[in-house]
């Protein structure tokens, strides 16, 4: 591939390219260059969110480079504070080593092997003395550190900020110094990190990688990022026809996102597809390509179409109908919304008692499974189907006020 279409691949998805210059400059020097991208194990699975990323070190790969998949084992004890207002409590290196196993055995469900260099910080971080962890210290100051946008407004709000979340970033950048990375690869609010790759290569003579940071994906709720603790997310293990379901209850807009950051087909094809829903194209038979896409990448064709035929079924049993209105209902961040509530809120019922009765009667399913629970709450970002009655339906998103 000529140097041109490689860049209009590599920038498709991306938010920042820093500098990308640099980046055509080692294109043109026809040798495999050297990606990195790292991963903190701080949880045990990885989702669509994660794949993000990951879907660009496979392009990289296909265009004939090597990824260094470097996993934080060392760094994961510490925790990232990226994006965090409060200090984040240290996983043990039991609880690290034992998540490090389950992202490898994911990561090449996208990733070639034979094109993937797996590295451990600790390899590294654990043979350093106390001497050489002051002098890395020593590379940076505290003004500059605050500069840092989670940094400083938690220090404006006196927020606590402990020493150790400052050697974060710095070793995040020595890692980069120590597996001489050309070019590495993070989410938006990784910038801060990132580039500090960069400076430590400087500070240690070597030539500074290019960055490129890439969109933190939306969760079901179309607001939150994609993350477990807001079980907003599709994990890449969920089980099939659980997966096909999820991509199913993203909205028609949030849909066009996904295409872009997740799907791999050419976006000249997923802008027609969007073309012809703005003329009148029922935006539901592009979701299922989008969900049929996904389920088969983790899984296989005849996962997908299964799934497939099992949503068709479950939606034909129930009588609920493909064109779904769709609602969006707000809780308060961190609550649940009662289901009654919920019920009103969305039109579906005429007021919480009505809600409550019908749920009595045994007249209102979720996602076309009957609920008994009058006191059942549904957590903020939840997004499903619900039913009262034979005829009342709609797509109901739960989003923080």
């Amino acid at each position: 591939m000529d140097i041109e279409s490689a860049l209009h691949t590599l920038r498709r998805g991306t938010d920042e390219i820093l500098v990308q210059d640099e980046l055509e400059a080692r294109l043109k020097e026809s040798r495999p260059l050297r990606v990195k991208a790292g991963f903190d194990p701080t949880a045990p699975d990885l989702h669509l969110g994660h794949t993000v990323l990951i879907n660009k070190l496979r392009q990289f790969q296909d265009l004939g480079h090597e990824v260094l998949f470097l996993i934080g084992d060392f760094t994961g004890m510490i925790g990232d504070p990226s994006g965090k207002n409060e200090t984040r409590p240290p996983l043990s290196r039991e609880e690290v080593l034992e998540n490090a196993k389950t992202y490898q055995e994911q990561v090449f469900k996208i990733l070639d092997p034979d094109k993937t260099q797996v590295m451990f910080n600790s390899s590294w971080m654990g043979k350093l003395s106390a001497s050489d962890l002051i002098r890395l210290a020593a590379s940076h100051t505290v003004a500059r550190m605050l500069e840092r946008d989670d940094f400083e407004k938690r220090f404006s709000q006196h927020q606590s900020i402990a020493i150790h979340e400052f050697l974060y970033p710095l070793i995040q950048g020595y890692d980069s110094v120590m597996m001489k990375a050309d070019v590495e690869l993070g989410g938006t609010d990784q910038k801060f990190n990132l580039l500090m790759g960069r400076e430590q290569q400087k500070h240690h003579g070597q030539p500074p990688q290019v960055v490129m940071t890439l969109p933190l994906l939306e969760g079901l709720d179309g607001v939150k990022k994609m993350s477990k603790s807001l079980n907003n997310y599709i994990g890449i293990t969920d089980a099939p026809q659980e997966m096909f379901g999820k991509v199913m209850s993203v909205s028609d807009e949030l849909m066009w996102r996904y295409f872009e950051l997740l799907s791999f087909r050419d976006m000249s094809e997923i802008n027609a597809w969007q073309a012809e829903v703005g003329e009148g194209a029922n935006p539901r038979d592009f979701k299922v390509k989008l969900a049929l896409e996904i389920v088969e990448r983790f899984y296989d064709a005849q996962a997908a179409k299964q799934a497939y035929a099992d949503f068709v079924a479950r939606f034909q049993q129930h009588q609920i109908p493909t064109d779904l209105p769709e609602a969006c209902v707000s809780a308060t961040e961190g609550d649940k919304l009662p289901l009654a509530n919920l019920l009103k809120m969305a039109g579906l019922t005429s007021s919480t008692s009505d809600a409550i009765r019908m749920i009595g009667q045994g007249a209102v399913r979720i996602d076309g499974e009957r609920v008994e629970d009058k006191g059942l709450k549904i957590a903020v970002g939840a997004s499903h189907v619900y039913q009262v009655g034979k005829r009342r339906f709609a797509r109901v998103k739960v989003v923080s006020s």
